[in-house]
């Protein structure tokens, strides 16, 4: 069921490690349509839409009363289920914040790093097969964390879970429209809902073809395309394997699950394991049959720079010598018993991760995406006479004199009044 190739074979290696950015057209220009839409009309526009794809008859914003009768009847196991997975979450985010700091760069010359939160954040929460309530608590509480003025959420469909979620998280606000439409109404404000600053979370191809779209306008985590995992070990328990692979399969029919070995019986194991535990039917079935595989490498060193070429989303090391030459990877889970699956909801790290190849240059979502490091400067005049020839000259060399003139104009002042006492 699962291709097995050698890593000889590049056009097969390129084909299962290749990232799968997601474009289509028809999706774009629809989702552009709708996002021009809702800033020219708002209100009027996202009920609009909410009633056609959301099928909102309802209000828009569900009230916090409503979040509390609804939490209510969620099952006691899921209640402990997510405040569990929220302490998690709030001790590893809390570590993550970045330090303010004031540095004495030498005499006279003086720069601070100021740590401030963004004063409001757009939280999105998908609700296609299931609504899900782990991406609420995984953007929601790092916000809370870095200190976010005002938390809203978007989801269309929320149930009991996403509200306890909600309530647990200490979200201000909550609308029941997803899509398109939701990004829009958090990019640019509309009565109702109010303008975010920044806008983070998952979702379908409409979600991610919309925060392209405003990405200009406000802020946004990263492009989410469709989920990726990728297993490097030379041994290991072959159904663990299987299980972890068909796990992030079942997200999306474009999903991405590839196991890197180096040997061919764990290989074969993998596959033999994969047709016995795949369902008859269903999305992690089709996956697999697309973009599931195994690669046999000569070595590993082979199959780490395969996986670190990859940048997937996870990458699973069957040992830390290997997750110590992991360089590209959204989030890395050593060892057999770090099951990625334990990610996805309460080891306390975010799963709100890079696809489609951007783990080359950044990490998972962490509460440092929360604030804006603001640099603040001070010179005296002895730090400015320090540094003033090199200022001049440099803005000469480019071209530009009215630079160098607004630092000799202060010396001139001085001389002139030192000359006039």
């Amino acid at each position: 069921m699962i291709r097995i190739v050698a890593s000889s074979n590049r056009h097969a290696v390129s084909d299962l490690l290749s990232a799968t950015r997601i474009r289509d057209r028809a999706t774009e220009r629809r989702a552009a349509a709708i996002v021009d839409s809702v800033r020219r009309d708002g209100d009027a526009a996202v009920r609009r839409f909410a009633l056609e794809l959301d099928g909102l008859r309802g209000p828009i914003e569900l009230p916090r009363a409503a979040w509390e009768r609804d939490a209510r009847s969620l099952a006691p196991a899921v209640r402990r289920a997510i405040a569990r997975a929220a302490r998690q979450i709030r001790s590893v985010s809390k570590k993550q914040l970045p330090r303010g700091w004031r540095h004495p760069v030498s005499a006279g010359i003086t720069v601070e790093q100021r740590v401030i939160p963004i004063d409001r954040v757009g939280c999105y929460v998908p609700a296609g097969r299931f609504p899900l309530p782990s991406s609420l608590l995984m953007t929601a509480i790092p916000a809370r964390t870095a200190g976010v003025g005002e938390v809203v959420v978007c989801c269309p469909r929320p149930d009991a879970a996403v509200l306890a979620a909600a309530i647990e998280a200490r979200v201000d606000r909550l609308f029941c429209i997803g899509g398109a439409h939701a990004i829009a109404a958090m990019a640019y404000g509309t009565r109702t809902v109010p303008r975010a600053d920044k806008i983070v979370g998952p979702g379908n191809r409409w979600v991610a073809a919309a925060k392209s779209l405003i990405s200009a306008d406000c802020g946004i985590d990263f492009y989410a395309g469709p989920t990726e995992i990728v297993i490097v070990t030379q041994s290991g328990p072959a159904s663990w394997i299987a299980a972890d692979l068909l796990a992030q399969a079942e997200h999306d029919p474009d999903a991405r699950a590839v196991l890197i070995t180096t040997s061919r019986r764990l290989a074969e194991s993998v596959a033999s394991e994969i047709t016995r535990q795949m369902p008859v039917a269903g999305v992690a079935r089709e996956s697999i049959k697309r973009h599931g595989g195994v690669v046999v490498c000569s070595g590993i060193d082979e199959a780490i720079a395969l996986a670190n070429r990859a940048a997937a989303e996870h990458v699973v090391a069957g040992t830390e010598s290997i997750a110590r030459r992991i360089t590209s990877a959204g989030a890395v889970f050593v060892g057999a018993w770090t099951a990625q699956v334990a990610g996805d909801y309460a080891i306390g790290s975010n799963h709100v991760l890079p696809t489609a190849g951007a783990a080359r240059y950044r990490g998972g979502l962490n509460a440092a995406d929360f604030v804006k490091l603001v640099s603040v400067q001070r010179l005296t005049e002895r730090g400015l006479r320090a540094i003033a020839p090199a200022v001049i000259s440099l803005a000469r060399a480019e071209g530009l004199d009215a630079h160098a003139r607004s630092i000799a104009v202060r010396l001139t002042a001085k001389a002139k009044k030192r000359t006039a006492q």
